[in-house]
């Protein structure tokens, strides 16, 4: 069965989706189905689902919606059933853009609304039925001269279901749903607001880069920062005692709940507010696809590791890097009927059926809970990050009775977490016998697959900062374009993808770093030199380039 783009189609339709994609390019018939999402691009899948069909394939559609057509339908309806109308055309006919025509749910909704109109589809991308529907349905947000007429002293009592698509006659509430509105539509990672000197802005975090700064009246930052704070129910006086403030509320947009997590600390000129958004619709948490599609050798790796009965696993990597989303992933995996898993994070970000999630309220509920855990009869424990010596002792505590523990730490490469363990005062043989995997993982921009630029090999300068040997200087690989094109909203990439390195701990290698006779960083080197490290395989594979990768991994110590 193939899924693309959130669509599942059963055995027998993605069988002649297969034999249409052998048509159109020889080398898609031999791929398996679990791998169609990662090789076969957009338009050419679309475009064979529209052969079948007998249908015109359109790839842009959004433009030519009609947004008058919109006011019969629920956006929450079209959105989950991939349709959308789009306008009218002589003769009584209604175009409607689907992403599934073999789905009969745009003529069921659409027929009872539009009963004197022949409705006729033609095929488009998922994401632009997506696009459609928020380029007609979400607001263009308050005027400058609105905006400047915002009473500042004026206090608003309180929104508890924060739409973000809807008109608000409140400016203030009018400009946040519409920041947030926009951060989502562009898959934003995080929201930023600053307060400088003399200006105040905000900016949204894009495939990991901050993009381009949007101006706010100063006048604004206080009635902005208090409006934040009622969402989350905080009174706005605790601006002037806490210098650090963190809070989570959800926003709904076209009625799918996102959940925000806002973080603010006080700075010279006024404060600086992140949001962090955390959209479920847009995280696939199913390794091996999505922005977890590891390679094979990285798939087999992780595979194995998680065949081990007890020890502990840990994952490391900065803020934002995915630690989490991978973790919840394995979790997944893990999880059995006969299997007891018991999790303590903060905060709980992904619930799994079947699995005990605990919220840690405060740093200091973390070794009671631990120490309730280890009487719970867990088979597995997920302990969410390693901060100090005390939860570090914890972890390998657990580890030493026979318990899986999975956990994240912060460190810059995978061989620095057992050092990192040892500076919390762990003795060496300790982590050696407990530790069965260090893994590291950083999260990669990918090149727009329609506009990115072959070129032939990495000159000279970069081959030696990055220690790349001469064989570099004729391999065929690509850059990303200047200036992009509209597909990738001219950045020149398009979304991200998760490195992970895995350093497997083996009783064999337990023993030699018990005895001192090979360092963390000896090991490192010598996994790499296996081809076990992953760090420039999408390079050569096209799906990235130097930039990208030397952003997000020290590649200057890198021999393959």
């Amino acid at each position: 069965m193939i899924e693309f783009d959130g669509i599942s189609f059963n055995e027998s339709i993605s069988r002649r989706i297969m034999a249409a994609l052998g048509i159109h390019d020889p080398s898609y018939a031999d791929l398996a189905h679990d791998q169609v999402p990662n090789r076969v691009t957009r338009y050419s899948f679309m475009a064979a689902i529209a052969r079948i069909n007998g249908l015109p394939f359109f790839p842009k559609v959004a433009e030519f919606c009609d947004a008058s057509l919109h006011t019969y339908c629920d956006p929450t309806v079209m959105t989950r059933g991939f349709f959308t109308p789009l306008c009218l055309s002589p003769g009584n006919r209604l175009i409607v853009a689907v992403a599934n025509p073999w789905s009969p749910l745009a003529e069921e909704y659409l027929a009872p609304r539009f009963p004197d109109l022949e409705i006729v589809k033609i095929v488009t991308l998922a994401s632009e039925i997506s696009r459609a529907i928020e380029s007609v349905g979400t607001n263009n947000g308050p005027s400058r001269s609105e905006l400047e007429a915002i009473d500042v002293e004026d206090v608003d009592d309180g929104i508890r279901d924060f739409d973000v698509t809807t008109d608000y006659s409140e400016p203030m509430a009018q400009l946040v749903a519409t920041i947030m509105a926009d951060a989502v539509k562009l898959r934003a990672s995080d929201i930023h607001f600053k307060v400088e000197k003399e200006v105040f802005y905000y900016t949204f975090r894009v495939d990991g880069d901050l993009g381009d700064k949007v101006e706010i009246p100063m006048k604004l930052k206080d009635r902005l920062d208090a409006f934040l704070l009622n969402l989350m129910k905080l009174p706005t006086e605790i601006r002037n005692t806490t210098p650090g403030i963190s809070g989570r509320f959800t926003i709904s947009y076209f009625h799918r709940p996102i959940d925000i997590r806002y973080e603010r600390h006080r700075t010279y000129r006024g404060y600086h507010v992140t949001m962090r958004l955390l959209d479920k619709s847009h995280i696939n948490v199913t390794l091996g696809k999505g922005t977890l599609a590891f390679d094979d050798e990285t798939l087999f790796e992780l595979g194995r590791v998680m065949k081990i009965p007890a020890g502990i696993i840990v994952m490391s990597g900065p803020t934002g890097s995915g630690k989490s989303t991978t973790l919840n992933a394995i979790l997944r995996e893990l999880n059995r009927p006969e299997v007891n898993i018991l999790t303590l994070e903060n905060p709980v970000e992904d619930e799994v059926a079947g699995i005990t999630h605990c919220d840690l309220k405060s740093p200091k509920e973390f070794k009671p809970m631990i120490a309730s855990f280890m009487r719970s009869d867990p088979d597995i424990i997920l302990m969410g990050e390693v901060r100090d010596t005390e939860s570090a002792e914890l972890a390998i505590e657990a580890a030493v009775t026979g318990h899986k523990v999975l956990t994240t730490i912060h460190t810059p490469r995978a061989s620095q977490i057992i050092e990192r363990f040892e500076q919390l005062g762990i003795e060496r043989w300790k982590i050696a016998q407990t530790l069965k995997a260090a893994c590291a993982q950083r999260l990669v921009k990918l090149l727009c697959p329609y506009c990115k630029e072959a070129q032939v090999g990495i000159g000279d300068l970069d081959r030696r900062t990055f220690s790349l040997d001469d064989s570099w200087a004729d391999i065929p690989v690509f850059s990303a374009k200047p200036g992009g094109c509209a597909e990738c909203r001219n950045s020149g990439y398009s979304g991200r993808t998760a490195i992970l390195e895995i350093i497997p701990i083996t009783p064999k290698v337990s023993d030699q770093l018990s005895k001192g006779e090979i360092t963390p960083y000896e090991l490192e080197i010598k996994i790499q030199q296996e081809g076990k490290l992953p760090n420039l395989r999408l390079l050569r594979e096209g799906k990235t380039d130097l930039n990208a990768v030397s952003k997000v991994i020290d590649m200057t110590y890198t021999d393959e």
